[in-house]
């Protein structure tokens, strides 16, 4: 009887930890939040119309960032108009569930540190680790 116990436990280990979601992919970035949106207090009209225009004018970029099974990631701009992506810059990550690190491919020292707020079928939401008020939503791309 407890071999059977046993195997069954196993197989059930076996497929729960088998099933779990992989980070590997093609993530776009489509909102982004920064504590300047927090910190500023809208009492003045004008305070208001620049802040507003700032948003505007920094609207969304189409950032993708691609995150391969060797722990490399690149990130880089999409362009219409254009075939190749714009801009890119290749590091490395580190991703362990519960936080991501993005480190420097050449010393390997950790450039920024995020914290997984949500990490489901195809959304990934983070916030970075020394300001939490800063966030970053991003949808998985095929």
């Amino acid at each position: 009887m407890k071999p059977i116990v046993t195997a069954v436990l196993f197989c059930c280990a076996f497929v729960t930890f088998g099933q779990s979601q992989s980070i590997v992919g093609s993530w776009q970035l489509i909102k982004q939040t920064s504590c300047l949106d927090d910190n500023i207090e809208l009492n003045d009209e004008g305070v208001e119309e620049v802040l507003s225009d700032m948003k505007n004018m920094s609207g969304p970029t189409p950032q993708v960032m691609k995150l391969k099974e060797n722990n490399t990631a690149e990130e880089s701009t999409k362009i219409i108009s254009r075939k190749k992506s714009y801009n890119s810059k290749s590091f490395l990550y580190k991703f362990d569930g519960q936080s991501i690190y993005f480190l420097d491919k050449k010393s390997h020292t950790i450039i920024e540190g995020f914290t997984v707020e949500k990490f489901e079928g195809d959304s990934l939401i983070i916030s970075n680790s020394a300001r939490a008020c800063e966030t970053k939503v991003f949808l998985r791309v095929k």
